[in-house]
C-alpha cells in the first residue's frame, strides 16, 4: 500500500490557489482509481483463460503513431494469427473520464475484437488535466490518420475501418466520425477529413458525448460532482483557439449542419442504470432525424461500462450484439 502523503504546513497550503488544491485532489483520486484498475487488468491478463485466448492473437506493443517519444503517442496492434491480408480494421479508444487509464488497462477490448477477425489498433492519448482539450482529440485524429496510412502494412484494409470506444473514448469515437464526415476548420478535424476515409461504422459504448454542461444529468449530487470534475479537467481553464465543438460531438450531430460525406451506421449500447445514458438516447434521436442507422440497445439495470465485466451475462450479450452488428456491416457495401 502506498504511504499517505504528509500534509503541507498550514502556511504552505494557504499559499496555494484553491484551483491548484482541487487539481491535486483530483489527481490523487484519479491515480488511486487508475492504480486499482491497472492491478485488476494485470491480474486478469495472467488468468489461464486470457493466456489461452492470446495464443490466437499476435500483439505488437508500443508502436509510435506520433514522433514525440511520449507513451501517450503509442498504440498496440492486435492481429489474428494466421489471418490473410485485407482484414477489417478497428481503432479502439479507451475510456477513463479523459483523465485516467490507457491501452494497457483496455487490452481486453483489443483481444476481443481481434479474436473476432479484426486488425485492432488500441491507442493511447494525452490525458487531462495536464493536457486539456483539444489534446486528446488531436491525438486520436493523428492516430486515425496513421492507421489509414499504415493499416495495410499490418494486413488490414483501411477502407473497412471501424472506430470504437467507451465513455470518454465514445466521445472521441464520435468526434472522429464527425471529423471524417463534416468539413470543419479545426486542424485536427481537417487531418481526419483529408484522409478521405469515413469509418465503416462507429461504435460508441456508454458515451459521455457532450463534455460541457454536465449539470444537465438528473443524477445524485456525488455523481454530478464527479461529472463536473471531468468537465473542468477536460476543458481546462483557457478557451481553446477553435472552440469546444469537438468536446461535444453530440451537439454537432444534433445541429442542422450537413455532412460533406454520409455518416456511417452507429452501434451505441448503454445500460439503463448508467447515469449518463441520456447522451446515448439523444444520439439515437439525432441520428434517426438524419436518417442514419443507429442500433442503440438498452441493457436493463446495467451500470456504466458494464460491458467491461465480461463474466456477467449482460456484458456477454453486449459483446455478442456488437459482433453481430460488425458482421452485418462487414457484409454490406
Amino acid at each position: 500500500m502506498l504511504a499517505p502523503m504528509p500534509d503541507a504546513p498550514p502556511d504552505a497550503r494557504a499559499l496555494r490557489p484553491a484551483s491548484q488544491i482541487e487539481r491535486l485532489r483530483q489527481r490523487a483520486g484519479g491515480a488511486a482509481v487508475e492504480l486499482a484498475l491497472r492491478g485488476l487488468a494485470a491480474t486478469a491478463r495472467a488468468h489461464p483463460r486470457a493466456r489461452a485466448a492470446f495464443r490466437s492473437v499476435a500483439v505488437e506493443r508500443d508502436v509510435p503513431y506520433r514522433p514525440t517519444g511520449l507513451a501517450a503517442h503509442r498504440l498496440d496492434v492486435y492481429r489474428p494469427r494466421g489471418a490473410r491480408r485485407g482484414l477489417p480494421v478497428l481503432l479502439h479508444i479507451h475510456g477513463g473520464g479523459f483523465r485516467i487509464l490507457s491501452k494497457d488497462t483496455h487490452w481486453l477490448m483489443g483481444l476481443g475484437f481481434a479474436r473476432a477477425g479484426m486488425l485492432v489498433f488500441n491507442v493511447n492519448y494525452r490525458l487531462a488535466p495536464e493536457h486539456p482539450f483539444p489534446a486528446a482529440v488531436e491525438d486520436v485524429s493523428a492516430a486515425y490518420r496513421w492507421v489509414v496510412e499504415h493499416a495495410a502494412s499490418w494486413g488490414g484494409d483501411p477502407s473497412r475501418l471501424f472506430v470504437a470506444g467507451e465513455s470518454a473514448g465514445a466521445n472521441l469515437t464520435t468526434a472522429l466520425t464527425c471529423a471524417a464526415s463534416f468539413e470543419r476548420p479545426e486542424p485536427f478535424a481537417r487531418a481526419v477529413f483529408e484522409t478521405g476515409v469515413v469509418p465503416r461504422a462507429a461504435m460508441p459504448f456508454c458515451g459521455l458525448l457532450q463534455a460541457t454542461g454536465t449539470g444537465r444529468f438528473d443524477v445524485p449530487p456525488f455523481v454530478r460532482d464527479r461529472l463536473k470534475v471531468i468537465e473542468r479537467s477536460y476543458l481546462g481553464e483557457a478557451p481553446p483557439p477553435f472552440g469546444t465543438a469537438f468536446a461535444d460531438p453530440l451537439a454537432i450531430l444534433e445541429s442542422d449542419a450537413t455532412p460533406a460525406r454520409p455518416l456511417p451506421p452507429f452501434f451505441a449500447p448503454v445500460g439503463t442504470a448508467d447515469p449518463i445514458a441520456d447522451d446515448t438516447l439523444r444520439l439515437k434521436a439525432a441520428l434517426d432525424r438524419r436518417g442514419v442507422f443507429c442500433e442503440a440497445p438498452l441493457y436493463e439495470g446495467e451500470p456504466h461500462a458494464f460491458h467491461a465485466f465480461v463474466f456477467r451475462p449482460a456484458a456477454r450479450r453486449c459483446w455478442n450484439d456488437a459482433h453481430a452488428f460488425i458482421d452485418r456491416v462487414r457484409n454490406t457495401r
